[in-house]
């Protein structure tokens, strides 16, 4: 039988609480009701909704126990205050595991995809531990923690931030031997009065929490590197670098599209490599580096992390690939709707237009949200990097993005409409077998919906074709 994740017992302590009710087993920790299954210990937090109102509907579905503010449903730890409850029982679970190696990754754009890399990797070569989907905030990095098995041996987690003083309190939850930063980029810029720098400054505060002596894994190429470079040494990290760079750690050579995926040629700490990745996108490039160092810091060899980046596949939302079967043929659908910014945007629109093959290149967008007073400028100089990319064609929706299509010339004009729902009938009216479509947008600006649409025209899975 499987070893509990939690005891009650384990629980009270943790958290200073009090049991009411009998004893119970953990095997799992949530904090939404409706994933509840047996075994899980559901944590009642206080926020648009109070959870205590569902504790009793988690039990009902199979929950084995709650951690909350007042004895709603039992059994029940009772705590004065169940997010500082949910942060002491992660504590407590890195605690346990003293010997586990913990990397913790952040970055303006692909912190998720690279988390998720990292994770393959760790997976290979122990037992591990990683973040689930975007687990990133002031909820989601507490709770992986609090889902770490007390055995885990390797570790990675994303953190993320939209503001200011986010990142610092939750590395130091983590408390990282070795930390990553993708990117510094043009994003939730609306926070930062100051723009990059701010948003510099925030990622910085990654090394706040980074084990003294532990490696800090950099971009090279990215225009912030001297000045996150500086921090990292000042918070006592040795720095890692990669990118194209010369003398980089992990110095990108050659980035080649290859079918289904790429070859990448690089220098690792002075040694020629060459391994083959599933992404085709040209920023996998130094992205694949940046896990290789992170793997690397986190103790795994060399051989094990080149076959996790082999098998490792793109994310829904973030390049994931499908071919739609539709009359006379099928097109590509490269799904990037999970979020956007003006640099993931044109590397986008660069690796769309680098593909080989005979058919329209075709890029669907949607508004980037989050960039403040100079967000229409931004979606307009879009416009040269679709002119030089070699993208054939482009649908735009949404206000910020009538910007970039005022800016284009008259042959890149596909549709524009003020929403994602309203640009679907013309852009799948407009598809056709031998397309290559890559839809990319913000989140909240509906991108999702418009790849949603676009796969369900498959004959092949019975879509209306």
């Amino acid at each position: 039988m499987t070893a509990p994740l939690w005891t009650s017992d384990e629980i009270v302590a943790a958290v200073d609480g009090r049991l009411t009710g009998a004893p119970f087993l953990v095997h799992g920790v949530i904090t939404d009701s409706r994933e509840a299954a047996a075994g899980d210990l559901f944590i009642a937090l206080r926020a648009e909704r109070d959870g205590h109102d569902f504790a009793a509907g988690a039990v009902a579905r199979g929950a084995a126990g709650v951690l909350g503010e007042r004895a709603v449903a039992t059994p029940i730890v009772v705590v004065e205050d169940s997010l500082r409850g949910l942060r002491r029982l992660g504590e407590a679970a890195r605690a346990r595991a003293p010997s586990a190696r913990r990397g913790a990754i952040t970055g303006s754009v692909g912190k998720t995809s690279v988390t998720q890399a990292v994770r393959v990797g760790l997976e290979r070569a122990g037992r591990a531990h990683a973040s689930v989907r975007s687990y990133n905030n002031h909820l989601g990095v507490p709770l992986t923690l609090a889902r770490m098995p007390r055995d885990t041996e390797r570790a990675v987690f994303e953190i993320g931030m939209n503001h200011a003083d986010e990142i610092a309190p939750l590395v130091r939850l983590v408390q990282p031997h070795a930390v990553a930063i993708t990117t510094v980029e043009a994003a939730h810029m609306e926070n930062f009065p100051d723009g990059e720098a701010g948003v510099a400054r925030a990622k910085a505060e990654i090394f706040e929490g980074l084990e003294r002596g532990g490696a800090a894994v950099l971009n090279g190429d990215n225009r912030w590197f001297d000045t996150l470079k500086g921090e990292a040494r000042r918070h006592g990290a040795k720095p890692r670098v990669f990118g194209a760079a010369k003398g980089s750690d992990a110095e990108l050579i050659r980035f080649t599209p290859a079918p289904g995926g790429a070859s990448v040629e690089a220098r690792l700490d002075g040694k020629l490599i060459e391994f083959p990745i599933r992404q085709s996108a040209p920023h996998w490039g130094p992205m694949s580096l940046c896990a290789l160092l992170m793997l690397q810091a986190l103790d795994v060899d060399l051989a094990t992390s080149l076959a996790a980046l082999a098998e490792f596949e793109p994310l829904e939302g973030r390049g994931a690939e499908r071919r739609v079967t539709v009359a006379g043929g099928s097109f590509l659908l490269i799904d990037d709707s999970y979020n956007a910014s003006p640099v993931s945007v044109t590397a986008a629109l660069k690796g769309l237009g680098a593909r080989v093959g005979e058919g329209r290149r075709i890029a669907v967008l949607t508004d980037m949200l989050e960039l403040g007073e100079d967000a229409a400028r931004l979606h307009e100089a879009l416009a040269a990097t679709v002119e030089t990319s070699g993208v054939d064609t482009v649908f735009c929706a949404g206000p910020l993005m009538k910007s970039l299509w005022d800016a284009l010339s008259g042959d890149r004009r596909g549709a524009w409409a003020p929403s994602a729902a309203a640009l679907a009938p013309d852009l799948l009216s407009a598809v056709r077998a031998g397309d290559m479509i890559m839809v990319k947008g913000s989140k909240a600006s509906n991108a999702h919906a418009l790849a949603a649409a676009l796969g369900a025209l498959d004959i092949a899975r019975g879509g209306h074709g």
